[in-house]
């Protein structure tokens, strides 16, 4: 099917796997209304041309950016008016959450279905595809192990999913089921995607949460010291071996450029040389963005709350010389190619037979499976040898394939996935190794 001269409407256009359903749009010849929360970062890629984002150059033209607001009714009027498809793929999408409500719930909710309210005042519309989960779809009490197969008549319990605190699942789970509701009440075409972990190349600019799991078991424990500097001007890693300490300046965070050049410096295990190298970082005022005046103020109060962190590190630094390699946690997840599940929205969106959910595994696979698969593929790197517990791992299960494959899905293989993977944290110097 063509897009020439078609126009289609991507919420969270930003995103892992939007940022993908927009480029396969796009080389489809379709016009793509695009709605993100922050329209500058979008619109000043494609301004420098930046083709790292979508890959694609020359997208002034069929690319038009609106801002998107989740909670405020009607504020998806503009995004849909004049378009016949709507790929509703914003969500948020992380575990480190103080509200579970206001964080996760209510933005996939009402997000959804403020989306959907548009969808059923504009008559142009011939088709929504949403972006679900395969949260939606496993969580429900069953037990699952190696000779079960989920499949789309699977549903999650919203009360397991509260009595064991799982709030990203709850939010899928509760996002989607209103949206059927709703569609079924008003009389709109959708089809839901429902994706298991995603992995695979990033075209945006930052880490998202499923490629940072990926990231995790390479780093170990200190993949935390990046959620811990996340806020801070530059993004750093630290990593320690045996030999010592190394920090290693990563990425400035968006907006903030840096001419402070590549920097590399491996120093004794002393918490005080890291500490001052990153101390260096923030205080340096050589870069735009920010005045120096301010960036110095920033830089001594972010290193006043370092110092008071010293002992922490310490001790952390005592653990990981004691304990050596890190461990893996003890779970078991499905895993897609995100170019796959992007294919899927517009194969789902294109093909009139295509109608309900569509839930897209190519394989689940233990922590320590891709621990194993991570070592075939970079021996060098120095990976968790242990599990997290002493508990038996937790089963593995199957996912039916039958309806993806209806959609023309020929599954990348997760060990494809997982080298495309690393390789695009590589090009975006996301860790260094």
């Amino acid at each position: 099917m063509s897009g020439a001269g078609k126009t289609v409407c991507v919420t969270g256009a930003s995103g892992y796997i939007a940022s993908w359903i927009v480029k396969f749009l796009l080389q489809r010849g379709y016009i793509v209304k695009a709605s993100v929360r922050d329209p500058n970062d979008v619109v000043q890629a494609i301004l420098r041309r930046q083709s790292t984002y979508f890959h694609l150059t020359v997208l002034k033209r069929d690319f038009i950016c609106l801002k998107q607001t989740y909670l405020k009714k009607v504020s998806f009027d503009a995004a849909v008016d004049g378009c016949i498809g709507v790929f509703h793929t914003a969500s948020p999408f992380y575990h480190d959450v103080k509200d579970p409500q206001v964080e996760l719930i209510d933005p996939a909710l009402k997000g959804t279905l403020n989306v959907l309210g548009s969808c059923a005042k504009a008559p142009s519309i011939k088709r929504v595809v949403l972006t679900s989960s395969i949260a939606a779809v496993a969580y429900n009490g069953r037990p699952r192990t190696p000779e079960v197969v989920v499949d789309e008549s699977w549903f999650s319990d919203p009360e397991v999913c509260k009595q064991n605190k799982m709030w990203y699942v709850l939010s899928k789970t509760l996002a989607e089921d209103a949206a059927w509701k709703f569609v079924k009440e008003k009389g709109i075409d959708m089809v839901a995607i429902n994706p298991a972990m995603v992995i695979g190349p990033l075209l945006q600019p930052t880490l998202n949460t499923s490629a940072a799991t990926i990231l995790n078991i390479i780093n170990g424990t200190f993949s935390s010291v990046y959620a811990l500097f996340r806020f801070s001007l530059i993004y750093l890693k630290v990593h320690v071996a045996d030999s010592g300490i190394t920090v290693v300046k990563d990425q400035a965070k968006p907006g903030v450029s840096s001419k402070c050049g590549k920097v590399e410096q491996s120093q004794k295990s002393e918490v005080s040389d890291a500490l001052f190298l990153i101390y260096g970082f923030v205080y340096d005022g050589s870069h735009g963005g920010l005045g120096s005046a301010m960036e110095k103020l920033f830089g001594s109060l972010y290193l006043g709350w370092i110092i008071l962190c010293g002992g922490w590190w310490s001790y952390v630094l005592k653990l990981k010389s004691e304990a050596g390699l890190e461990t893996f946690i003890n779970a078991s997840f499905g895993w897609v190619n995100v170019k796959d599940v992007a294919n899927a929205h517009v194969q789902a969106f294109e093909i009139p037979s295509a109608n309900g959910r569509y839930c897209m595994v190519e394989r689940v696979v233990h922590f320590s499976g891709l621990v194993e698969i991570l070592h075939k593929l970079y021996p060098d790197f120095q990976l968790p040898e242990k599990c997290a517990d002493d508990n038996p791992y937790t089963p593995t299960y199957q996912v039916s394939k039958e309806r993806a494959k209806s959609l023309g899905i020929e599954f990348i293989p997760i060990e494809e996935s997982i080298k495309e993977t690393v390789e695009s944290l590589k090009e975006k110097k996301l860790f260094s190794h």
